[in-house]
């Protein structure tokens, strides 16, 4: 079954780095990177709780040496208990190994509102596209998320061995779809039903004038 052979390359040795873009099916693969990150520019990916406390994934470029190629780590899970104060978190300095593992998300994430382009940084979101990243910052990026092991720069990197099928991701899509829509209609139903009631008052008190 996919979903156990996405597992298994959980567990398996990590790749070269150089190996990475000529994998066709990079899903679930640990890498051995080394380099260092990018600070200037932070992603914290909005929306994230562990054990029902709320916060942000930490989301970061980092510069593979032995490939050249740039990817956008997920350093993991930031506890985010007051919104009026951002989230704390340091990036180190110096070069580091580390290890990682590819991110392939099984569809787009769903949004209510996209995020907004060209936005400070650090940057807040609330679904991650490398590609645009690569394409703002005009460097040669790889396709995917990697999403960190424990190590030196990671936080909470309690990832699930494989988080969902399609099938269910897709159901979780049009779950929230159908709630939209939901949502939708009745801020017409409402603004329709308003707009009846604020004409038939202006038309009851013209009456009262003659």
């Amino acid at each position: 079954m996919l979903l156990e052979s996405y597992a298994e390359r959980r567990v398996a040795e990590p790749m070269a780095s150089e190996q990475l873009s000529s994998t066709q099916d990079p899903a679930f693969r640990r890498v051995h990177l080394h380099g260092q990150f990018d600070a200037a520019h932070s992603y914290l990916l909005d929306n994230r709780t562990r054990n029902g406390r709320p916060g942000v994934e930490l989301l970061q470029p980092f510069h593979d040496q032995a490939s050249g190629l740039w990817l956008l780590l997920n350093r993991g899970w930031l506890p985010w208990p007051n919104r009026r104060t951002p989230p704390v978190f340091t990036t180190p300095e110096q070069s580091l190994s580390l290890d990682a593992w590819v991110y392939v998300p099984p569809g787009a994430t769903f949004q209510l509102h996209a995020d907004p382009a060209n936005a400070n940084w650090p940057r807040l979101v609330t679904a991650i596209e490398p590609a645009k990243l690569w394409n703002e910052l005009g460097r040669t990026g790889f396709a995917y998320e990697l999403r960190e092991e424990a190590g030196p720069a990671s936080y909470v990197v309690d990832w699930p061995v494989v988080a969902m099928g399609p099938e269910k991701h897709l159901g979780y899509a049009v779950q929230w779809f159908a709630m939209a829509l939901a949502l939708f209609g009745l801020y017409l139903y409402f603004g329709w039903h308003n707009a009846k009631e604020k004409q038939h008052g202006s038309g009851h008190e013209s009456t009262q004038h003659v």
